[in-house]
């Protein structure tokens, strides 16, 4: 996968509030680590993109948008090629008063407002009004980011390591203990000590992120829960909800955008 790090974006003098850039992820797949002085809203019309901030991962397909104040150091990856909209807001005059990265709903008129101030031919007077509505409709979501920070301690993180690969790997600490080097009450420790979380819930955070890329490159549900280690469909779902708010088909539905990329030309 291609790397580079994105340049830190500021608002030309002339631009108005709002200035639309687009950017086909398939050669570069990853923007490391950088931040803007000015307010983003990353949106990935086409693909799924993920997005992180410290140990903290947003997965948005395009019915979700992030918006990510200005200040935030974040890293966009795509692990499939995808078209990323990322849309850049001056700070002076913006009402939206959000301190940390907020999920917002993509409606239809949402997308459609961030193709519409893609082109930069849009009339002015058009673009002013365009920029205030898009701003007006930004709705946040109900919905946490998926947690994942990886151990320091190579006992611990060969475990990491592993399941990293294969999400599926069913084995508990106390089978995984030789490989490690621990015993199994150590690396219950050092999960808890060094992620913040017991090491089921690392599993299960790290099942639903590899889950996630999955469903959004259309792997049916079923084959998603076998493939990340789940012994049934019944039950990843109900560990999808319980961890994202909703089931996954709500997650990924495209009447939530219209399965339309507005002003995908513009890119």
């Amino acid at each position: 996968m291609s790397t580079k790090r994105q340049p830190s974006f500021g608002l030309p003098a002339d631009a108005g509030a709002v200035v639309v850039g687009s950017f086909e992820m398939s050669g570069v797949r990853r923007f490391d680590w950088h931040e803007h002085p000015v307010h983003q809203l990353v949106w990935c019309a086409r693909g799924v993109l993920a997005v992180s901030v410290g140990a903290a991962v947003w997965v948005l397909p395009p019915p979700r948008a992030l918006w990510i104040p200005a200040g935030v150091v974040h890293a966009v990856e795509a692990s499939r090629p995808a078209m990323m909209r990322s849309v850049y807001v001056r700070r002076r005059g913006c009402r939206i008063r959000w301190t940390a990265p907020t999920v917002v709903a993509a409606s239809p008129l949402v997308c459609e407002l961030i193709g519409f101030l893609a082109d930069p031919s849009a009339a002015a007077r058009s673009r002013g009004h365009a920029e205030r509505l898009l701003l007006d409709l930004l709705r946040p979501l109900d919905e946490s980011p998926i947690e994942l920070t990886l151990p320091r301690d190579a006992r611990a993180r060969r475990v990491a390591d592993v399941l990293l690969s294969d999400p599926a790997d069913p084995r508990t600490l106390a089978a995984f203990a030789r490989t490690a080097g621990a015993c199994a009450r150590t690396l219950a420790r050092l999960f808890l000590a060094e992620t913040g979380s017991t090491f089921g819930q690392w599993r299960t955070h790290l099942r639903l992120r590899a889950a996630l890329t999955h469903m959004a490159a259309g792997v049916p549900v079923a084959v998603v829960a076998e493939r990340v280690g789940y012994r049934s469909a019944s039950a990843f779902i109900a560990s999808f909800r319980r961890l994202l708010g909703v089931a996954p088909g709500a997650y990924f539905a495209t009447a939530a955008h219209g399965g339309h990329v507005a002003g995908d030309s513009a890119g």
